[in-house]
């Protein structure tokens, strides 16, 4: 049955998705499928073997849900809680249950084929049980999905760094942290809520009124705001962000990539919300630790180092101001000049999504690429912070890398 059933929404949700919204959703929904039924499938035949057949009709409820998720998107919008937890929540869990068996199932075939090729049948019989493997680690991730690491987040501004962009020390205080000499200057960022079905109204805006109590100098918000469902909910942005409407003259945010789906009401949340949106522009704002000058990029596919080129011709360095830019994609910290900017604040990346971070070392899947992943990083006198985000777009995907609550306190070395 699970086979069967497997192939006929694999086979249904692309020809459905052209049918019904069009060539773009069908190839997405074909990718979702290719990446995560298959493995989903063989996962839940050996599981019903080794466990029984609770387990696979609860894998049957979880591809109905899959495909039913999936279906809905073609008119996708936010949905009440109760179908968020038996449809949205079960679905993208199987998807990602899928997924993760994937590179489970490659690692262990030539183990298998060896002990199967040796005649070790009782080492074979035993190794059986590791196929509850991936289910250990897909429920972990959602643990880890529905939860934020609050922090404060303390590093200096200024001082000779490294000649090559390279990761640098931060300090982590996850309870009461010790006082520091003089007024730092104090950021909350926020990035990449995704609002959907993992990210709820309720819960940004819980965050967001934990934010202000601490009562920041600024608060910046570095793009990706909402998921399909969220791009298909007007208003839904306006309300989440409702909280920072106490916060006037406090609040700056740039576009990221997703925001580019639904521009105008990204636009219309920003201006309800009075929170000034830098679409590669700049402003100069007072704080108690002095004047400074904010930058926002737009996040472009093409000519990022010429746009950012422009963007810092059309706004020079003022004397005696701290300079920060906004920068959705970290990636793109390598095409600005040492020095342009004091501190470039960026999300994109999720922190890595998968890595070892919640045991306190800073290797991801992203730390060999191009990427910097989460943390500080240095190039001369310039400063990245690539903050780990507050949400995730699709499905649950966040292996020992949490999100992020941080406050940030930075002291102003001379410059």
């Amino acid at each position: 049955m699970i086979p069967s059933l497997g192939a006929l929404i694999a086979v249904a949700l692309p020809i459905y998705a052209w049918r019904a919204r069009g060539r773009q959703y069908a190839i997405f929904t074909a990718v979702m499928v290719l990446i995560s039924f298959p493995m989903a499938v063989v996962l839940a035949i050996r599981l019903q073997d080794l466990v029984g057949p609770v387990v696979g009709w609860l894998f049957v409820y979880g591809f109905g849900a899959a495909g039913l998720h999936a279906m809905r998107l073609v008119n996708a919008k936010l949905r009440p809680r109760i179908y968020r937890y038996a449809v949205s929540l079960p679905g993208m869990a199987l998807q990602a249950l899928g997924a993760i068996s994937l590179p489970y199932f490659v690692v262990m075939l030539p183990i298998r084929g060896v002990l199967w090729w040796t005649g070790a049948e009782v080492t074979l019989e035993r190794l059986v049980w590791l196929d509850l493997l991936p289910v250990v680690v897909i429920a972990a991730s959602i643990v880890s999905s529905f939860t934020l690491r609050r922090e404060i987040v303390r590093f200096d501004l200024g001082g000779e760094g490294p000649d090559e962009i390279r990761r640098m020390p931060v300090q982590r205080h996850r309870r009461r942290a010790p006082t520091i000499e003089g007024r730092p200057l104090r950021i909350v960022q926020i990035t990449d809520p995704h609002i959907g079905p993992w990210q709820p109204i309720h819960r940004l805006r819980n965050r967001l009124e934990e934010f202000i109590a601490h009562d920041p100098d600024l608060v910046l918000l570095t793009g990706d705001f909402l998921t399909m469902e969220g791009n298909g909910t007007p208003g839904c942005l306006t309300e989440a962000l409702a909280p920072l409407r106490q916060m006037e003259g406090r609040c700056f945010a740039c576009f990221g990539n997703h925001d580019h789906e639904a521009p105008e009401e990204v636009r219309a949340a920003m201006a309800a919300n009075r929170i000034r949106l830098l679409v590669d522009d700049g402003v100069v704002t007072e704080t108690p630790v002095g004047p400074i000058q904010i930058l926002g990029a737009d996040y472009h596919r093409g000519e990022r180092e010429e746009r950012l080129a422009e963007l810092f011709e059309a706004h020079p360095r003022i004397d005696d101001h701290l300079r920060i830019l906004l920068l959705h994609d970290p990636l793109h910290f390598r095409d600005i000049a040492k020095g342009e900017a004091d501190l470039t604040l960026s999300g994109h990346t999720h922190g890595g999504q998968i890595g070892l971070v919640s045991l306190g070392l800073d290797w991801t899947v992203l730390t060999r690429s191009r990427w910097p992943d989460h943390g500080l990083f240095g190039h001369g006198r310039s400063r990245l912070y690539v903050h780990r985000g507050t949400g995730f777009y699709g499905f649950p995907l966040r292996i020992g890398v949490p999100g992020e609550a941080s406050l940030m306190e930075l002291t102003l070395a001379e410059r």
